[in-house]
């Protein structure tokens, strides 16, 4: 196997354990962003192309904004882990996998530096030349793993990809003060709910009930796609704003 990474902006290539044939002759048509969730990057990079790990990513960016390849794009990487999206459950096998470097959530999270989202935006842009990925299949691990991860989290600018070119978003419908659908509440507005939640891509049941499951998916919407508040409950701004996402994704041309 050739040392050169499939991507002229990696500067590494540090080969992974973790890797294998995609299923099916399934090519990428899907992108996940994750956040590595540990204290320092080369741990991360250390800890990703390790066998013993039983994870690996197709690219890992620094905070310095360097980035390393460790899996081909022709190959399945093991990042998504058990995730769902737009039904379908090997993630790994359409998607590729790109970790950012920050300490995550347990570790003190914090913003990501402009050296690096500059970095992420460019090797966005660059697979996305390489590969049809409709908008909405560019997703965090939070969106496919509701209630099971959190990242790449509320301090990441979905908005500033979406601006170049990668990726699904509107304007946040600005906050109110209503409390909203939460936990408990039955009906054709729950039911109205999880269609809408499931349109978009996540992995809803339609029950009619809002239970823990949809408060978890709704915080993961909530986290990627309207920052200003995570607490599970779908307000209006909640709503409206996954409206306008169903809008723009419906008015997206089929490449």
């Amino acid at each position: 196997m050739t040392a050169a990474p499939d991507s002229p902006l990696a500067t590494l290539w540090c080969p992974a354990a973790n890797r294998e044939p995609r299923r099916d002759g399934r090519v990428p048509d899907m992108l996940v962003l994750h956040y590595t969730g540990m204290e320092s990057s080369d741990a991360a990079l250390d800890w990703l192309t390790r066998e013993e790990s039983k994870v690996s990513c197709h690219y890992l960016v620094d905070e310095d904004g360097r980035i390393a390849q460790m899996v081909r794009e022709s190959e399945r990487a093991w990042h998504a882990g058990q995730s769902l999206w737009a039904g379908e459950t090997d993630l790994n096998s359409c998607s590729l996998g790109i970790e950012i470097h920050n300490p995550g959530h347990e570790f003190g999270y914090r913003d990501f530096p402009e050296a690096q989202m500059r970095s992420v935006e460019a090797l966005c842009l660059d697979i996305l030349r390489r590969h049809p990925i409709r908008a909405e299949r560019v997703v965090a691990h939070s969106d496919i793993a509701p209630g099971r991860k959190r990242d790449p989290g509320e301090k990441f600018d979905w908005a500033r990809l979406a601006q170049a070119g990668v990726g699904l978003w509107v304007q946040p419908a600005p906050l109110g003060e209503d409390q909203g659908l939460g936990p408990g509440d039955e009906g054709q507005e729950v039911l109205k709910l999880q269609q809408d939640l499931a349109g978009l891509g996540y992995g809803v049941e339609l029950t009619s009930t809002y239970g823990t499951g949809l408060e978890k998916v709704v915080e993961a919407f909530q986290r990627h796609f309207r920052q200003a508040r995570i607490d599970g409950r779908a307000d209006t701004s909640t709503r409206d704003t996954l409206s306008r996402l169903l809008t723009a994704m419906q008015a997206t041309p089929v490449a």
